[in-house]
This record gives C-alpha cells, structure tokens and sequence, in this order.
C-alpha cells in the first residue's frame, strides 16, 4: 500500500465572498498532482473542506492518505465533533443543524471509505509545502 502525502489550503476575500481551494497530492514517485477551483460567494470553512473533497476523490482505496490542514474547524470537525453530530441526525449540541451539513457528510464519506489520517500544520508557519497549497488557493480566488 503506497502513502501518500496531501496538503490542502481554502482561501476567501471576505467572508463571504469569493473563495478560492487548493490541494497538492504527493506521490512516492516523487510526482505531485495540483488541484484548485473556486467559488464566487462562499466561506473560508467551505473552501477548505471543499479541497479535501477535491483531493479524496482523485485517491485510490488502496493508497494509504496522510492528510494535512491548517484548519482547526475541519480537523477538529472530522476527528472530535463528528461522531456527536451523526449521533444526533447531524445536529449540534444545540441542536441546530450542522453548518456546511453537504461537505461534512461528503468528507464522512471518504473518511469511512479511506486510510486517512489526518494532520494539522500551523498555517504561514514557514512549511514549505502548506505555503504552496496556500498559494496554490490564494490564486484559485481569481478564477473563480
């Protein structure tokens, strides 16, 4: 089973407002796969879990993922909070609806289906690789 490296980044001007995601897929081979899009009026959690989605959908079920992300809203959603939320019908403790329900039960999906383990890294810390995905969706926001 190969293992694969992903860095994924969301970006937004304003929030809302026109969005920008990126994902790099690092192979063993030393190849590297970059996606990105965007969208005219979203959030910034929107685009980086749509990077996710993105990036999990061009991986193979016998490719083992290391994933990772400088958001502490879809670590911490994926790996503590979701299990409560499908608990209660995808409620909150409050019981109000989970925000960005759509993307949250796509990434289940593929967290289910998937060899993920999940990582953060310190956004603009310096990491050479979670600055390129940064880049790669600071320039999605244009062409979206």
């Amino acid at each position: 089973m190969s293992i694969l490296e992903i860095y994924t980044d969301g970006a937004c001007q304003g929030n809302p407002g026109p969005g920008g995601w990126g994902a790099i897929i690092y192979y063993p081979t030393g190849e590297t796969k970059h996606l990105s899009g965007g969208d005219k009026e979203t959030t910034n959690n929107r685009m980086e879990m749509q990077a996710v989605i993105e990036a999990l959908s061009a991986v193979s079920k016998s490719e083992r993922v290391v994933l990772y992300t400088d958001s502490q809203y879809l670590l911490k959603g994926i790996t503590e909070w979701m299990p409560s939320w499908k608990r209660k019908s995808w409620r909150t403790a409050s019981g109000s609806q989970v925000k960005n329900i759509d993307l949250w039960q796509q990434i289940d999906h593929y967290h289910q289906s998937l060899d993920i383990e999940w990582r953060w890294v310190k956004g603009h810390s310096g990491d050479p690789k979670n600055e390129a995905v940064d880049a790669l969706a600071r320039s999605a926001i244009a062409v979206s």
